[in-house]
């Protein structure tokens, strides 16, 4: 497995990063199960392994905390935090008094005394970053954290966060986790760009598209699972069902596979650092393993560049991040005496 550079951290870290979003109560729910498939990631050469407090119900990263026993040293470990920890207020978001509260929740869950990345989990429009900033950086210096990053955070907050730990000598975000597909590729307008110029690394999430490049999910095709439900939007647009169609043919002719062409496009972003796997059966990550290998000639890349342009959002996905002035009306729509121009 190649290693690359995490950013500027000094850190190096696997090409493929080890995604658990499908480890316990929402996908492989055998714990003896995930705990192979860590361990059989580790010894293919993926030394990189994300995963956040929300996912299966915090039951993932109890997973994790006994895969990793006895070779935690060898791991770069990467949890999220931010998404709501059970009922009531303030257990959710990004204020020091919940971050201070998380922290331990995880380190304790993985059974670690510290993180190599702390990352927020979503953008929280409602909390400064200054304030979530501050507490990071508290966490970075009293060592339970190594470096810290965002996920899903819109270029313009990026910049923002930069210039904020600039002015108050804080800890900078030092990662950028956005999703990245041949389906989607609305970052490298403006995203990429602005981790590159702020030397961030890159770990990419969902780049088969929520299984639509598997070529699991056709025109015309019946499909009922528990993801169909989750994300049906997603799964059914025409306008992506099409793209695969045209995707398909360009793998064949490549002789890959449409998964293995999938992960080969986001990994050869050279913006791109790590991409990030999430099988849910030791088949389903016994192939991605296969295809690390895999490379995409520029014929093959143009051929994807007729297909998707660059810089181009088929369609969002159902889970991705939704900006306030984009899902709220009162933040786009001027009282109603107030709208008229004269």
């Amino acid at each position: 497995m190649r290693m690359r550079q995490l950013g500027r951290t000094g850190i190096e870290v696997s090409a493929y990063c080890l995604g658990t979003m499908m480890f316990g109560p929402n996908g492989n729910a055998d714990h003896d199960e995930c705990v192979r498939m860590t361990h059989r990631a580790l010894d293919a050469g993926i030394n990189f392994i994300d995963t956040a407090d929300v996912y299966g119900y915090s039951e993932t990263e109890e997973i994790l905390g006994k895969a990793l026993k006895g070779r935690r040293d060898d791991v770069v470990l990467a949890t999220k935090f931010n998404g709501p920890m059970g009922e009531g207020p303030n257990r959710s978001g990004s204020s020091r008094r919940w971050i201070m509260r998380a922290v331990e929740g995880s380190l304790r869950r993985l059974r670690t005394d510290h993180l190599d990345l702390y990352q927020v989990h979503h953008p929280d429009p409602y909390t400064d970053m200054e304030e979530t900033l501050s507490a990071l950086t508290d966490l970075v210096r009293a060592g339970k954290v190594r470096a810290i990053g965002t996920s899903n955070l819109p270029a313009a907050d990026i910049v923002e966060a930069q210039w904020i730990a600039q002015r108050h000598g804080l800890h900078r975000m030092r990662t950028e986790q956005p999703t990245y597909s041949v389906l989607n590729r609305g970052v490298e307008r403006d995203v990429l760009p602005v981790c590159r110029r702020y030397g961030m690394g890159v770990l990419v999430w969902s780049p088969l598209a929520m299984g639509l490049l598997t070529g699991r999910y056709r025109k015309g095709a019946q499909v009922d699972n528990a993801r169909m439900h989750w994300v049906p939007g997603h799964l059914t647009d025409a306008t992506k069902l099409e793209a695969v169609e045209r995707l398909l043919p360009v793998a064949a002719e490549a002789g890959v596979s449409l998964t293995h062409l999938a992960m080969a496009f986001a990994v050869g972003h050279p913006d791109v650092t790590s991409a990030i796997i999430g099988p849910r059966t030791p088949a389903q990550l016994e192939d991605l393993l296969a295809g690390a290998g895999t490379v995409l000639d520029d014929a093959v890349l143009d051929k994807i560049d007729a297909i998707v342009a660059p810089g181009t959002d088929l369609g969002p996905l159902d889970v991705g991040f939704t900006p306030p002035s984009v899902s709220e009306p009162a933040l786009r729509r001027r009282p109603r005496e107030g709208r008229s121009a004269a």
